[in-house]
């Protein structure tokens, strides 16, 4: 079987965890992922709130949480999230990467953001399944972050559960702006462009890997990213599975159209 991989976009902070009604269809469609897919022995998570210089994975065995949002009700600060870490899975996780010439460093001390608890509060509510982050590189190269991916792939051989979570649509200004016409096609036309890229079995892998390291250059790609960093865990993802994706989940975050990608 192929490791199990899903594109998450992860919504606002904890709002998701907090009854927000801009994301009511996130929620659901999470829920609904994680009913249809098989239950992991382990997850990796690719969070965009992490970057580091070399790609890092968290080591601990009982990992803490990272409130790194500002300026949320006080409830938000005290979520709880109790999964075990898995330290060897971290250290299989490190020794697949430099196999395949990607340096790798583990963090014992790191503990999980809010790119990684709150979607799998969501998904996974008993918090009973091993869970590890792996950074983002700070160079924010897609050739490097679909080469993680593809260094990552024999863990088909196991039950894991890889999660590239960011979101398909993050333009922090837009989020509090009115929409215009310009603005939401904008939004739609990278949507159809990463459906297209994520699914269209005309396409061969070469070609898919080819727009996704020149995503830059997609209708409305800056508008949708002015930085990357959200959308580079779908690279990861698409660099472990290398093959179109089973489903791509439609959806409105905050306003935007947004998408969710398994494969």
């Amino acid at each position: 079987m192929a490791i199990q991989t899903l594109f998450l976009s992860h919504g606002g902070g904890p709002m998701p965890l907090l009854g927000d009604p801009g994301h009511v269809e996130m929620v659901a469609c999470l829920r609904q992922i994680a009913e249809k897919i098989p239950r992991p022995d382990a997850i990796v998570v690719v969070s965009a709130h992490w970057e580091a210089r070399l790609p890092t994975i968290t080591a601990h065995a009982h990992p803490s949480l990272i409130y790194d949002y500002h300026g949320f009700p006080a409830e938000s600060y005290r979520v709880k999230y109790p999964c075990p870490g898995a330290p060897a899975l971290a250290g299989e996780l490190q020794s697949l990467l430099r196999h395949r010439g990607v340096d790798a460093a583990l963090d014992a001390d790191r503990g999980l953001d809010h790119g990684v608890f709150v979607p799998l509060k969501i998904m996974y509510p008993e918090a009973d399944i091993p869970c590890i982050q792996l950074s983002l590189c700070s160079d924010l190269d897609p050739v490097h972050h679909l080469a993680m991916g593809a260094a990552l792939s024999p863990l088909r051989r196991q039950k894991v559960l890889l999660i590239g979570s960011g979101f398909s649509f993050h333009n922090m200004k837009a989020f509090f702006a009115s929409d215009t016409v310009e603005s939401a096609e904008a939004n739609r036309a990278f949507e159809r462009w990463l459906h297209e890229t994520c699914l269209s079995p005309e396409l061969s892998e070469a070609a898919r890997a080819q727009r996704l390291t020149q995503w830059a250059d997609a209708p409305g790609a800056r508008f949708c990213h002015p930085r990357e960093e959200h959308l580079l865990p779908l690279h990861v993802c698409y660099g472990a599975a290398q093959r179109p994706a089973a489903e791509v989940f439609s959806l409105n975050i905050l306003g935007k159209a947004a998408s969710m990608v398994v494969w």
